[in-house]
C-alpha cells in the first residue's frame, strides 16, 4: 500500500501524508461483526490514569477480529478487504462455506477471491492459511502467533510484521521475532503463514497535532520545559539541558532511555537470545 501526499496548501498539509486505500474494497463494516468501543482515556478499571497523554479522539466501532480461527478444515473465501480504525493492518472479511462471516488480519498480498483455511493438521503453506507451527516449513514467515495452544494469536500482529520460523526442536519451535529476539514457542501453537499486510503504515507522517488528537493522543511536554517540582529535568532558563545528572530520568526519577526495565518473569526461560539494540551511526 503506497503512501499518498497532497500539494502543500498549508503548513500542516506540507509535512503530512495519508494511506492510499487502493486495496480497500469495502467501505462500510459488517454490522454483525462490530460493537461500540468506549473511550477509556488511559484509565484503568479504578479510574486511575495508567497511560498518560490519552483522551478524546474520534468515535469508532470495534471490529471483532477472529484471532483464534478455530473453525478447522472449512474453506473460507475472502469477500472484502476493509480498513480498521483500531489497528494498522487491514482486515479481511471472509465467508465460510456454511455462510458464516468473520474478520481476520489481512496477509500481505491477500486479495478478494482468495481461499484460506485453518487446520490442526498439515495443509498447504500459502499466505493466509493457519496451522500449528510444527507443520509449517522452516524458514517461512508467520504472524498472529499463539503463545499458548487454543488461546488465540497474541504476538506478531502489527502492520508489516512477520516472524521467521527457524527450526523445530523437541517440544518447541524457534521464532525470530520482528524485534530480532529469538524465542521458543510450543510447536502445537497455531500461526498464520505470511506477513501482516499494509507494511507502509509506518511511513505515514501525521503532519500536525490535530491528526494526533483525532487518534486520541494528547500533546506531550518535555521534562526540560517543566519546573523543578514537576520533573527531574525541570528548571533553568528556557530550553535548558538536564544538568549534571548521570543520565535522563523519568518523571518519577527512575533511569530512562537505554536502561533495562524488564523484571524477572517466568517466560524468560523461553527467550533464546535478546533483541539487539539499534546503535546510532
Amino acid at each position: 500500500m503506497p503512501v499518498r501526499k497532497y500539494k502543500p496548501t498549508s503548513p500542516g498539509r506540507r509535512n503530512s501524508s495519508v494511506q492510499d486505500f487502493s486495496l480497500v474494497t469495502k467501505t462500510t463494516p459488517e454490522k454483525s461483526l462490530i460493537e461500540p468501543l468506549k473511550s477509556r482515556a488511559g484509565r484503568n478499571n479504578t479510574g486511575k490514569i495508567t497511560v498518560r497523554h490519552r483522551g478524546g479522539g474520534v468515535k469508532r466501532m470495534y471490529r471483532k477480529v477472529d484471532f483464534k480461527r478455530n473453525r478447522f478444515d472449512i474453506p473460507a473465501h475472502v469477500i472484502a478487504i476493509e480498513y480498521d480504525p483500531n489497528r494498522g493492518p487491514h482486515i479481511a472479511l471472509i465467508e465460510y462455506e456454511d455462510g458464516q462471516k468473520s474478520y481476520i488480519l489481512a496477509a500481505s498480498g491477500m486479495r478478494v477471491g482468495d481461499v484460506v483455511i485453518s487446520s490442526q493438521g498439515k495443509i498447504e503453506a500459502k499466505h493466509g492459511n493457519r496451522m500449528p507451527l510444527e507443520h509449517i516449513p522452516a524458514g517461512m514467515f508467520v504472524y498472529n502467533v499463539e503463545l499458548e495452544p487454543n488461546k488465540g494469536g497474541q504476538i506478531v500482529r502489527g502492520a508489516g510484521n512477520g516472524a521467521q520460523l527457524m527450526v523445530i526442536e523437541g517440544k518447541y519451535a524457534q521464532l525470530k521475532l520482528p524485534s530480532s529476539e529469538v524465542r521458543l514457542v510450543k510447536k502445537e501453537c497455531m500461526a498464520t503463514v505470511g506477513q501482516v499486510g499494509n507494511a507502509d503504515y509506518k511511513l505515514i507522517r501525521w503532519g500536525k497535532a490535530g491528526r494526533m488528537r483525532y487518534r486520541g493522543i494528547k500533546p506531550t511536554v518535555l521534562g526540560k520545559n517543566m519546573n523543578p517540582i514537576d520533573h527531574p529535568h525541570g528548571g533553568g532558563e528556557g530550553h535548558s539541558p538536564i544538568g549534571l545528572k548521570k543520565g535522563p530520568r523519568t518523571k518519577w526519577g527512575k533511569p530512562a532511555r537505554g536502561v533495562k526495565t524488564r523484571k524477572q518473569k517466568a517466560s524468560d526461560k523461553f527467550i533464546v537470545s535478546r533483541r539487539k539494540s539499534k546503535k546510532k551511526t
